[in-house]
């Protein structure tokens, strides 16, 4: 395991980091864990998390990538947004409470203007999903988020 806290890695805050620690990573990949766990945001009544949740644990993953990419070069994380999931197939319907996941996310395209390509899979017991995520980091993300000037 990586001894990088996931909270330093994602530029996200309290229960809506959904991941428990990165396994390891590479220049073109990321291996990362989470065991589900009741009361957080997306919990269904019985703790259980709906399998669409699949797809923020596959995006998650993909930040912390890119967060571990930032912390090589000794950059700040920034906030990077999820465009699109394409061929997202799960075949469960939920995933159950003390579920240990493991998540990889495969670099299969990047551009000079931020766009990203992952090949994404979820796996537990008796469980798998994939799922094709389309990302976008913008070079300076600041920019996004401002109001327009009248």
């Amino acid at each position: 395991m990586i001894d990088w806290p996931v909270s330093e890695l994602l530029p996200h805050a309290g229960d809506m980091i959904l991941l428990d620690a990165i396994e390891a990573f590479d220049a073109e990949s990321i291996v990362a864990h989470l065991q589900v766990r009741s009361g957080g945001l997306f919990n269904l009544a019985d703790g259980s998390l709906p399998a669409w949740v699949g797809i923020e644990i596959m995006a998650q993953t993909v930040a912390a990538f890119a967060g571990c990419q930032a912390r090589l070069a000794g950059q700040p994380v920034e906030l990077g947004f999820l465009l699109g999931t394409r061929k997202f197939q799960c075949n469960a319907e939920y995933f159950p409470v003390g579920c240990q996941l493991r998540v990889q996310a495969l670099r299969s395209l990047q551009d000079d203007n931020g766009m990203g390509v992952f090949e994404c899979h979820l796996d537990g017991p008796g469980i798998h999903a994939e799922a094709r995520l389309n990302v976008f980091r913008p070079p300076e993300v600041a920019s996004y988020l401002q109001e327009p000037t009248p």
